[in-house]
């Protein structure tokens, strides 16, 4: 599956990509982007083969989010954290029904999911502390109430399944996801996202109000003490290659744009293209190193892991990887933008679209500080 991607997935690519302005001027959804990736079967690579999907590895995942990323990074995020819930669905140990129930979904249809973590008082769940959104035990064993405020919930309009990051009522709350379907009475979307970048992933705020979920969609709670032993490195590995492919496509797009003006911008003075002057071959050059370093890091992270690394040694090397790569992202835009001047900072250019989306890629969790400290940490304590 390496050969990716084919003529099919190129043409599903050029119509994201011929959209993407579009989308980022008004913040629009880019809902007609996912029906061809759903029959391209780009939305069901992580469902294990027996249930109807590919059961693709990370390095086919990371290739694919990359590719799409190029075309439209608000798609590619949407497109990874999707497929990353689906790799965590096929591993964990969720009810069965439950979990028959959302890859079928999927497999029948676009049937996106993805996390609901964030709140405003907490910030991400990443960096520890208890969700205030609460998930209240129905009597009888009549199900779950879910009361609380999340914001950065991205892919929201077109979400079939939100995973919900909850405290029980318990004596002795727990912690953990509940799964919610989209059109159950008890929540409301508020268009609140206005980013610098990123625009259409829509990523605004969800209230519910005593929306009410079947017991067992409580699919993924522990107690606090269990779910503090560390995040699961499997998560962790997947989320930091993918987020990195996300934003390392972003840069490959600069890249390739500024390779077509440097060779079709023929000056009058000069009577030939840029890209035959001695000091444009030194600046492409430099950033031609860039994504060359971060297509390999990428890609050995990946293969490595599908290999069967160790999990626990593989989370902070695809931490230190997701690091290295969305700050390489962020110097690939930056250093085209400098060599073109003006144009690219004006509203409309290709490479102020890029910039403004590229800047988002370290704001992920992990964020940059958290895996510096982390890696100081257990350098020294060696």
């Amino acid at each position: 599956m390496r050969r990716l991607p084919n003529s099919e997935m190129a043409d599903v690519l050029r119509d994201i990509a011929a959209n993407a302005a579009a989308h980022d001027v008004d913040g629009s959804f880019p809902f007609e982007a996912f029906p061809p990736l759903w029959q391209l079967g780009v939305l069901n690579l992580t469902i294990p083969v027996a249930k109807g999907g590919a059961g693709a590895g990370l390095a086919v995942c990371a290739e694919v989010v990359r590719s799409i990323g190029e075309a439209d990074p608000c798609v590619a995020l949407i497109v990874a954290q999707h497929l990353t819930a689906h790799n965590n669905l096929r591993r964990l140990a969720w009810p069965e029904a439950v979990r028959d129930m959302v890859q079928q979904s999927s497999v029948d249809g676009v049937a996106l999911i993805n996390s609901l973590r964030v709140e405003p008082e907490l910030g991400t769940p990443g960096r520890g502390g208890r969700p205030a959104t609460t998930a209240h035990r129905l009597p009888d064993g009549g199900g779950w109430r879910i009361t609380g405020r999340k914001i950065y919930s991205t892919g929201i309009p077109l979400l079939r399944w939100m995973l919900v990051w909850a405290t029980t009522d318990d004596a002795e709350p727990s912690v953990g996801a509940f799964l919610a379907e989209s059109g159950t009475p008890g929540y409301a979307v508020e268009r609140t996202w206005e980013p610098l970048g990123m625009r259409a992933t829509r990523s605004d705020d969800v209230v519910f109000t005593d929306l009410v979920v079947p017991l067992d969609h409580a699919v993924d709670v522990m107690s606090p003490e269990d779910r503090t032993a560390g995040i699961d490195p499997i998560f962790a590995i997947w989320n930091a290659v993918l987020m990195g492919s996300v934003y390392h496509g972003v840069a490959r797009a600069a890249r390739d744009w500024l390779a077509g003006y440097l060779n079709e911008r023929v000056p009058a003075n000069l009577g030939a293209p840029l890209s035959s002057l001695p000091r444009f071959h030194e600046a492409f050059g430099a950033l031609e190193a860039q994504i060359t370093m971060s297509d390999r890091l990428l890609r050995s992270m990946a293969d490595d892991v599908d290999s069967g690394l160790d999990p626990d040694e593989a989370a902070a090397e695809a931490n230190l990887v997701k690091r290295a790569v969305t700050n390489a992202a962020i110097d690939v835009v930056l250093g085209a933008v400098r060599l073109i001047g003006n144009p690219g900072l004006s509203g409309g250019h290709p490479l102020e679209r890029h910039l403004r989306n590229v800047l988002h890629g370290p704001v992920h969790t992990p964020q940059d500080d958290t895996i510096t400290v982390a890696t100081g940490r257990a350098a020294l304590q060696r």
